[in-house]
């Protein structure tokens, strides 16, 4: 990974935020917004002429989607997910919308014993949508 520092390795494969996938989230997590969940009432009163995503069910694509670009570049036992340094949401995610994932490099620092803590970056991108969902700086163990 040292040689990707500061460059994008590239963009996951593209995730449908359909509806059943934002009522799932609201039942895992308890949020029953009637943004996400009323299609109708959403239709009616938003500008986005229907439900949207939680903006914590699109972040929550982080590890997945890095696993896919991470897991043909590496040789290590584990990856771990360490935390979360920054996360903004800058834009809605419509149900029926695709959403993929670009990581660029941050920093690969050296923690002993075969443990490497990555850095990345994470744009979540809207398809055919300019503005992207969110951008969050993961932090991920590596461990040989």
């Amino acid at each position: 990974m040292a040689q990707f520092v500061g460059e994008e390795i590239g963009a996951s494969s593209w995730t449908v935020i359909d509806q059943l996938r934002i009522d799932a989230f609201a039942d895992c997590t308890g949020d029953h917004q009637w943004i996400h969940v009323d299609a109708v009432r959403a239709a009616k009163e938003t500008p986005f002429g229907g439900t949207i995503a939680h903006g914590f069910l699109v972040l929550s694509l982080v590890a997945a989607t890095a696993e896919e670009l991470l897991l043909s570049r590496l040789t290590v036992k584990q990856i771990l997910n360490y935390g979360l340094d920054r996360v903004r949401f800058l834009a809605p995610v419509r149900a029926g919308k695709r959403v993929r994932n670009r990581i660029r490099v941050v920093a690969l620092e050296d923690k002993g014993g075969g443990r490497h803590l990555l850095t990345t970056e994470c744009t979540f991108e809207i398809e055919d949508e300019e503005k992207p969902a969110l951008q969050a700086v993961s932090l991920v163990m590596l461990v040989a």
